[in-house]
């Protein structure tokens, strides 16, 4: 097996069966991203609307795209056919525009919110004080328009050595993830089940603090040539 087959093997073999790994491929060649598919990877990140389209015309029908990066709302039309879970969803403009455009293709459209969790200002994600009027006003756009759904949160912990402040940060998002689906979704059909924290240095301290989704790149895909 390949050294990206080897990677994505001892990641799965730590993660509790509840946990989804995603192997982010931006930046990496297609012939890359066919060797985790080999190994059994279906579910790929990608940053960038431009990369990400022809990669999802060129290779397998099978696999489960997801939308990791920020999107800029003029780029939301073109992944919308085919994304399998938009995770960076913070702002209601960009929830309308992912709204709109799922209503036009006639498809339902799943995303999370981001959360700021983080201490560096150049995070991306929606202010945790902000989080509740957001899935408060998005919720009722579903109920008049059900083409998107509301999956779960997302959020990035501090690039920091301080593990402390990194559990903090991720235990921080799990209780707005439980408090958001306590106010919001607990009919039955609610869909609210993922919690998508951890990356490839601090994915450990996230399962520990309740992941059900794990974001990881360079550990299993390498450095990536920019």
């Amino acid at each position: 097996m390949s050294k990206i087959g080897d990677n994505i093997q001892a990641i799965q073999k730590a993660l509790p069966e509840s946990v989804r790994l995603i192997v982010v491929t931006k930046f990496h060649p297609e012939e890359a991203l066919m060797e985790a598919y080999e190994a059994g990877a279906r579910d790929f990140g990608e940053n960038h609307v431009q990369e990400l389209v022809p990669k999802a015309e060129h290779l397998p029908k099978d696999i489960r795209w997801h939308f990791v990066g920020n999107l800029q709302r003029n780029k939301v039309k073109r992944i919308i056919p085919f994304v399998s879970l938009i995770h960076s969803v913070d702002s209601k403009r960009l929830f309308d525009e992912v709204l709109k455009r799922a209503e036009e293709a006639q498809r339902v459209v799943d995303i999370l919110l981001e959360v700021h969790i983080g201490g560096e200002e150049t995070k991306e994600g929606i202010a945790p004080s902000e989080l509740d009027e957001l899935t408060k006003e998005c919720v009722e756009a579903i109920k008049e328009r059900p083409f998107v759904r509301i999956r779960g949160l997302m959020g990035m912990a501090s690039h920091t050595d301080d593990k402390e402040q990194i559990r903090r940060e991720f235990a921080r998002l799990k209780r707005l993830f439980e408090q958001q689906k306590s106010h919001y979704f607990t009919s039955e059909e609610s869909l609210f089940d993922t919690l998508s924290m951890g990356m490839s240095n601090d994915w450990p301290i996230a399962v520990e603090e309740g992941s059900t989704m794990i974001r990881v790149g360079t550990a299993i895909m390498g450095e990536r040539n920019y």
